[in-house]
């Protein structure tokens, strides 16, 4: 597909440039999404038990750390394309 792509334009270099910046913003919407949630749902739950705050916090830190490593994937896979 992207070398017919290639052939009609006749600029394979323009397409790999837009295929990067596809790939950087798909991967940072999902990320960008999932840490809403997360933050939100981490605020909510120390509001109703602020006792369990440490713990919550720890928790929520956790999953700060793997919902970025698919945006740093994202860029990876764009330096590879």
């Amino acid at each position: 597909m992207l070398g017919l792509l290639a052939q009609v334009t006749g600029d394979l270099e323009a397409i790999e440039t837009v295929g990067r910046g596809l790939v950087i913003g798909l991967a940072a919407i999902g990320p960008g999404i999932g840490l809403g949630i997360l933050i939100g749902k981490s605020v909510e739950a120390i509001a109703r038990q602020p006792e369990l705050a440490g713990q919550i916090r720890a928790t929520m830190f956790i999953g700060i750390g793997l919902i970025e490593a698919l945006a740093l994937f994202g860029i990876a896979f764009s330096f590879i394309i």
